[in-house]
């Protein structure tokens, strides 16, 4: 999915390999993801995408730029599941990724120019119902009630 923000942006859903780079977009207040080498198009992620990413992932932190040393902003953490919150609220950024110490970071906190690829997509699949029609010579003979 695409945030809220992004409805204005050209986008496309993400497909399995792509190599993202976490952007700011123009004419929009938050970040997301666009394909290396297509700055303008938005990637949109299904809940579920996991994504690895090349470095551990950076979120924007007051003191990330004045005290580098302290690890401010740093998960240290290399892999996420792409997932959205805070649904019940319209007037907020949806997008997140967890990861797997359970934190949960939007999107749009994310430092730009982070570089990742779409490990996998989520299953989404609706169950397949299959109904065998019984054979003729399979069906099981009628006897006529006993009275």
């Amino acid at each position: 999915m695409c945030d809220y923000s992004l409805h204005g942006v050209a986008n496309r859903p993400a497909k399995i390999g792509d190599k993202l780079v976490s952007t700011n977009f123009i004419n929009s207040f938050t970040r997301g993801f666009t394909e290396v080498g297509e700055p303008k198009v938005a990637v949109c992620l299904m809940p579920g995408t996991e994504l690895a990413f090349d470095e551990a992932v950076e979120v924007d932190h007051v003191f990330r730029r004045l005290l580098p040393r302290f690890g401010f902003g740093k998960t240290g953490q290399r892999v996420a599941r792409f997932r959205q919150v805070n649904l019940d609220r319209q007037d907020t950024h949806h997008d997140a990724l967890e990861f797997p110490n359970g934190k949960i970071v939007l999107v749009t906190k994310l430092r730009a120019g982070q570089r990742a690829s779409v490990l996998q997509l989520p299953a989404t699949a609706k169950p397949h119902v299959h109904v065998l029609e019984p054979q003729a010579s399979a069906r099981p003979a009628t006897t006529p009630p006993i009275a």
